[in-house]
């Protein structure tokens, strides 16, 4: 048996003390996400949500601004002012002020080539602007309005949002900082947002997008929960979990969940799965193969290609012959007499559910709350709408359907992770604990 040198046995034992001693250094956070509250907007044609973001640190205090949820868009934009030479005092009172990116910039090119809106109306990126006495060209982008769809230009921007962390749990005191680049947008930009929104949140899976400008891990989880009331916020994590909603709050949501793969897009940084076929009360509807399934926070009410609509209107008239109809009511199709039982239109008898079937066997089922939209006191609707025969894409699933079901996108492992209602659960999506703690 050969003995090592004493000099290198004493070097062996310095270097695995010390590593040892690296490794029990190393902050531990003790967060596991990102926070934030999402509120329902239903003072605008179609319902939105909306986050609460931390912009700057004004006399002491955060200023906050309210961002649409998108988690389609590729990059953020909001109501601010692009200066380069920010100093205290020189930015109007209630105003936030953002340094510029220089059209030499790569950043400049990247969104514009890469990741900026399509839209016919929006008209060609320029270099033509300046600021006063900064001597570089600044960098315009087009920018969509996710309600009209107007395109306009924003100024790309250095920007600095600040959030809560959480234990999934909990909100902490302890706050966390991105430095993404964003656009400043034109205040009239914003005149067709809900009130006090001014602002688009991307949360796709572009590299301009907030969770991109997260650290690992939390850039790579995604959970969404929209309420289903404007009055009691739902809550938007990004990070890996746990996640809890009250009052089960030992119930980690995770285990709620069912996960089917999320599939890319060519021309979009939005999220898509793979339908097979939607089934109402064992009447299966096949989706054909090649075509796409998109999730939407924009879209209020599930779309369907016409031919796959009039199958589902089909089905589902079938399976209530026995009850009562009413005339439809824009945008549905199918409609029918609500009567006071809430949950039946008559004694015994309750809408059948639907099941949203995946390539991989995985099923997710819209229950009452999430297919019937009620319109009036005495009428109730399929919440399922006609897209028309051309529609770019075959299913888009939107936020009704969404609504007080779990979401989650893991973009490490590229898969989609949904509940059901979680009403049946006995909680929704306006129960998570905003209460502050300290995170010791």
């Amino acid at each position: 048996m050969h003995l090592l040198p004493p000099l290198i046995v004493i070097i062996l034992a310095v270097f695995i003390s010390y590593e040892h001693e690296a490794i029990n250094a190393q902050y531990v956070p003790p967060y596991t996400s990102i926070v934030v509250p999402l509120t329902k907007h239903t003072d605008v044609a179609k319902p939105l949500y909306s986050v609460q973001i931390m912009t700057s640190y004004v006399n002491s205090r955060f200023l906050t601004a309210n961002f649409l949820v998108d988690i389609d868009a590729p990059f953020i934009w909001h109501d601010c002012i692009v200066q380069w030479n920010i100093y205290p005092g020189s930015c109007p009172n209630n105003t936030l002020c953002t340094s510029p990116v220089s059209c030499e910039e790569y950043q400049c090119t990247d969104v514009r080539t890469s990741y900026s809106y399509e839209n016919p109306s929006c008209a060609p990126e320029t270099n033509g602007s300046t600021l006063p006495g900064w001597g570089f060209c600044t960098c315009p982008v087009n920018v969509v309005n996710p309600i009209t769809r107007s395109c306009t230009q924003a100024l790309l921007n250095y920007d600095e949002f600040t959030v809560s962390t959480s234990n999934g749990r909990n909100v902490f005191t302890g706050l966390y900082g991105a430095y993404p680049n964003a656009a400043c947008a034109n205040s009239t930009s914003f005149e067709s947002f809900p009130a006090n929104v001014n602002g688009v949140m991307a949360f796709s899976t572009s590299p301009y997008a907030l969770p991109a400008y997260l650290f690992e891990p939390l850039k790579k989880t995604l959970a969404l929960c929209l309420p289903s009331n404007s009055t009691d916020p739902g809550v938007l994590f990004v990070g890996s979990g746990p996640y809890y909603l009250l009052p089960n709050s030992d119930v980690d949501l995770r285990s709620l969940l069912s996960y089917t793969p999320l599939l890319k897009h060519p021309d979009s940084y939005g999220y898509y799965i793979g339908l097979k076929s939607i089934v109402v009360k064992s009447k299966s509807i096949d989706i054909p193969g090649n075509l796409s399934t998109k999730l939407s926070t924009l879209e209020p009410y599930t779309i369907l290609r016409t031919d796959i609509y009039n199958r589902v209107i089909k089905a589902f008239s079938v399976a209530t012959l026995g009850l009562h109809r009413a005339r439809p009511v824009t945008p549905f199709g199918l409609c029918y007499k609500w009567l006071a039982n809430l949950g039946s239109t008559h004694a015994g008898f309750k809408f059948p559910d639907i099941d949203l079937s995946f390539e991989d066997g995985k099923k997710w089922r819209v229950y009452m709350a999430n297919s019937m939209k009620r319109v009036t006191k005495k009428v109730a609707c399929l919440a399922f709408v006609d897209g028309g025969a051309t529609a770019e894409h075959a299913v888009v699933i939107g936020t009704h359907q969404l609504e007080d079901n779990f979401l989650v996108f893991d973009l490490q492992n590229s898969t989609f992770g949904f509940s059901s209602s979680l009403l049946r659960e006995q909680t929704s999506c306006s129960n998570f604990n905003f209460t502050i703690t300290d995170g010791n």
